[in-house]
């Protein structure tokens, strides 16, 4: 039997949000543990991996695609009380996802090598780098499927179910490196693939709790027979969501990656910044991110009942919320700067560069706030192909081509991709406040009258 969801204007965005913060904490620490733990081995392992990544999140679009729609979906159904629609958005979600998985592993384990050149990868960097990517990467279809349990889980409020499998992830992720990474007993010293074998283990022993607890805690069973006949309807709402949603996310990654090919010219220290830079980064962002998210899941319910007025007062107090506890969290960042780049690293040109890299993201950090509270709320309402239209315009025009501008043609190094960077996210901070106080979005939910029980 399903079990029963009531979210409202009135449900607690602390009950919702804590659980999440932790999730999220966790999800970044499994990638992040591997870059802290090998750069006690090496500050050219840390940088190979943080080029691998930038990939490894890359593709992960590809199949996060139809989580973020099935977390959209699944909220504004519930909402309306459908459960028959939700049962069949479970298994079609999973049925996606893992074959679109299995394409994407396909592909990086025969081009990870040009995909490193195209990136301008310094050759020192490029066997660890090609070691890390084919391992995570051709098990990446352990993500989707992690993915695709974190969206259901979500819509069906079991946030902390889904952060208690984070912990169990972490500690095994952390055991398997300090067993592979320097080597441990019978365990041999594996360096960067350990990090990686690591982080695969500890992902399959995740997804094992989260099918137990699926089949516990929200009592549907997964099964083809739920798609015959196939629900073209609900794979087209799949898709018309999840493309423009995660097309604002691919697009986002891929001008990362620009500006980390830049960054790669201008030589490994810069990288190697770049990479703890964003560590802590992903850290400040954190809060932001649980709390937009909470908040999308609440709109969505909220979205698919048709009330519309409680929609709006969510995503006005959510904001309220956000940027007076955000913006002295960057701040902090900031002035700590020598010491939370010397906890890694005793280079004192990295340490120059993330004073100046953590200084330009105090104003960063105010727009990607903003920004990401409206653009999920957006995504809950069913306003999905705006955010894509203006993410992709200024996200090229203004964070790839400024800092090209900046950083190579002025020679403003990392300081001028940063500052790219900001005025970006400030810009389209801004078009997404007006967007939601036009009230298109009003008219964008995915749940007709007639599906609503």
């Amino acid at each position: 039997m399903q079990r029963e969801i009531t979210l409202d204007s009135n449900t607690s965005l602390f009950h919702l949000t804590w659980p999440i913060f932790i999730e999220i904490l966790l999800q970044i620490l499994v990638g992040n543990i591997d870059q802290i733990m090998l750069s006690h081995y090496s500050d050219t392992a840390v940088a190979a991996v943080g080029n691998a990544n930038q990939i490894i999140n890359m593709l992960i679009l590809v199949f996060s695609v139809i989580s973020t729609a099935t977390t959209i979906l699944v909220s504004q159904y519930l909402g309306a009380g459908n459960r028959e629609k939700v049962a069949q958005l479970y298994t079609l979600a999973f049925l996606v996802n893992l074959a679109l998985s299995l394409a994407v592993a396909g592909g990086i384990l025969l081009f990870n090598r040009p995909i490193f050149r195209l990136m301008s990868t310094p050759q020192e960097l490029m066997g660890d780098a090609v070691t890390y990517l084919g391992i995570n990467g051709g098990l990446i279809s352990l993500q989707a499927v992690f993915l695709t349990f974190t969206a259901i889980f979500r819509s069906n409020e079991l946030m902390k179910e889904s952060m208690a499998v984070s912990v169990v992830i972490n500690l095994c992720n952390i055991l398997g490196n300090l067993l592979l990474i320097h080597g441990a007993g019978p365990f041999p010293a594996l360096g960067v693939a350990g990090a990686a074998i690591a982080s695969c283990l500890s992902r399959l022993i995740g997804i094992g709790i989260m099918a137990v607890l699926f089949s516990r805690e929200i009592g549907v069973r997964l099964s083809l027979r739920l798609l015959r006949p196939f629900p073209g309807d609900l794979l087209r709402k799949l898709l018309m969501i999840g493309l423009p949603s995660g097309g604002e996310h691919l697009s986002y990654n891929l001008a990362q990656t620009c500006c980390l090919t830049f960054l790669n010219i201008m030589g490994t220290a810069v990288v190697t910044t770049k990479v703890y830079a964003m560590m802590f980064t992903r850290v400040a962002a954190m809060f932001t991110s649980s709390l937009a998210q909470a908040s999308q899941i609440v709109v969505g319910h909220m979205a698919g009942a048709g009330k519309m007025e409680e929609c709006d007062r969510r995503t006005m107090r959510t904001l309220r919320v956000a940027v007076p506890i955000t913006l002295p969290i960057v701040i902090l960042m900031f002035l700590c700067s020598d010491f939370l780049f010397g906890l890694f690293t005793d280079n004192p040109e990295i340490l120059r560069m993330g004073r100046i890299v953590l200084g330009f993201q105090i104003v960063n950090e105010m727009g990607h706030t903003i920004n990401s509270i409206f653009v999920k709320a957006l995504q809950a309402a069913g306003d999905v192909q705006f955010p894509v239209a203006a993410g992709v315009v200024s996200q090229w025009v203004i964070s790839v081509g400024g800092g090209w501008l900046f950083g190579l043609c002025l020679g403003m190094g990392i300081a001028g991709i940063w500052l790219a960077m900001t005025i970006d996210e400030c810009l389209r901070a801004l078009v997404m406040f007006l967007r939601w106080r036009s009230g298109i979005w009003r008219t964008k939910v995915q749940v007709s009258e007639e599906e609503r029980l």
